[in-house]
């Protein structure tokens, strides 16, 4: 079975994993996946307290897949090595903890999936940069031009898109043109979702839990499990 979430935010959100809050967990193998939307927050501060809930996770049944947000150390993240899982490139945080990398795809359970991290902090003049805020956040052209290519290379078409924000017309659609204002990275997944075929859209970014049409979903405090035809709220 394969779950989707929110952001869990270091130590902030990652409760809504624990057996009362997700007790689908309880009976999950390391055979069953759950895909956090980014903003993370498990690579920090190497703190103990960091080292406490990231071993809580990994004693957790299933496997964690995740993809980076704006709210991440880059730094530090960049000390994991890079090792390919499913045909993806990701990093291995802990045994069962897996960073999914920029651009990648790859197929569970006979649903392909592409994932795309990233996002702009709107409060990044309150952060410092290199502690509190990275210029990571946002993709370099490489990793855009990466994610193109592993698009043509499935021929433009998957069930699932995981990514920390959303294209920009989905913002706009929500928020009007202010709020969130469109970036690079929207203006980028716009052009992907012009081309690209797919079922389902996931993003953690802001803080919601709800839908906007039938493909482009906002996950937050919410889990959602994927069925054969979409998906059903557990959590």
């Amino acid at each position: 079975m394969i779950y989707i979430t929110g952001d869990t935010h270091g130590d902030y959100d990652i409760r809504k994993l624990s057996s009362e809050n997700f007790p689908d967990g309880k009976a999950l193998t390391r055979s069953d996946y759950l895909i956090v939307c980014g903003d993370f927050g498990l690579v920090w501060d190497d703190s103990p307290e960091e080292h406490y809930w990231r071993n809580w996770l990994e004693n957790k049944p299933w496997t964690t897949l995740w993809i980076d947000g704006n709210h991440e150390n880059f730094d530090m993240l960049d000390r994991f090595d890079t090792d390919g899982w499913h045909g993806a490139r990701v990093q291995y945080i802990s045994d069962h903890i897996i960073h999914i990398m920029r651009g990648e795809s790859f197929e569970l359970e006979g649903k392909r999936f592409f994932c795309f991290g990233g996002a702009e902090s709107h409060d990044k003049e309150l952060r410092r940069a290199g502690v509190s805020w990275w210029a990571e956040e946002l993709p370099s052209p490489a990793e855009m031009e990466h994610g193109r290519k592993t698009l043509e290379a499935i021929g433009w078409k998957t069930d699932i898109v995981i990514t920390h924000s959303f294209p920009g017309k989905i913002q706009e659609a929500r928020y009007g043109k202010y709020e969130f204002p469109s970036n690079e990275l929207n203006r980028y997944f716009d052009e992907i979702a012009q081309k690209l075929s797919f079922r389902l859209w996931f993003s953690g970014h802001y803080h919601l839990d709800e839908s906007c049409g039938e493909k482009y979903h906002f996950i937050y405090n919410s889990i959602v499990k994927l069925t054969d035809t979409g998906f059903e709220y557990v959590g």
